[in-house]
């Protein structure tokens, strides 16, 4: 009894830490990737008093005597976040270097956006011309910023208020400002070769 009392007591420190982490990684990355993940601003714990409290709560007991977090629903659906924020997590830093920026950039352009290959290469044309795919990239003539040279660069709120610091924000803006206002990538390329400017 004393030892599956202590082996409940580990995994529930495990667990909490665990969502301790997360919990903090969500606080300093809340808009990471355009998704908004809203954040207590406290968090409440019950300690239980006694191994009896503990033994009565069923629910308690059967999380806990899982081995894999992942078979419980709720273990799975707390997996399945700490995947996302991972995944999200690896784009943005793939996304701080120009070649990443590209590769993250096409997956979005060509996945969620449904564009062909040619689509891409427009893109690549327009961004490489406008900041070389540098998310630090600003004009200081007239204050454009980021990969796509959002003017003003406060536009990309409407994405993510993190665009200053978030590449995958600024490519998701770019896309947005594109699909609405030229519908495609070359289209607004060939209005950037007309005006300078798209």
């Amino acid at each position: 009894m004393k030892s599956a009392l202590l082996k409940s007591s580990k995994k529930s420190v495990a667990i909490w830490g665990v969502s301790a982490s997360l919990l903090l990684v969500a606080t300093l990355l809340p808009a990471a990737n355009a998704l908004e993940i809203s954040v207590p601003s406290t968090l409440e714990q019950d300690s239980p008093q006694s191994a009896a409290i503990i033994e009565s709560d069923e629910a308690s007991v059967s999380l806990f005597a899982e081995d894999d977090l992942a078979a419980t629903a709720s273990g799975a659906i707390f997996s399945s976040e700490l995947a996302l924020v991972s995944s999200v997590s690896r784009q943005v830093e793939l996304a701080r270097t120009p070649l990443g920026a590209k590769k993250v950039a096409k997956s979005i352009l060509l996945n969620e956006y449904g564009f062909s290959e040619k689509e891409y290469k427009c893109l690549n044309r327009l961004w490489t011309k406008e900041s070389h795919w540098n998310y630090k990239a600003r004009n200081k003539s007239s204050g454009a910023h980021g990969i796509a040279q959002a003017l003003p660069a406060s536009k990309m709120n409407v994405v993510s208020t993190d665009w200053r610091t978030n590449p995958v924000t600024q490519i998701r803006w770019g896309l947005r400002y594109i699909s609405i206002r030229y519908e495609t990538p070359c289209k607004a390329l060939a209005k950037h070769k007309r005006s300078n400017y798209y």
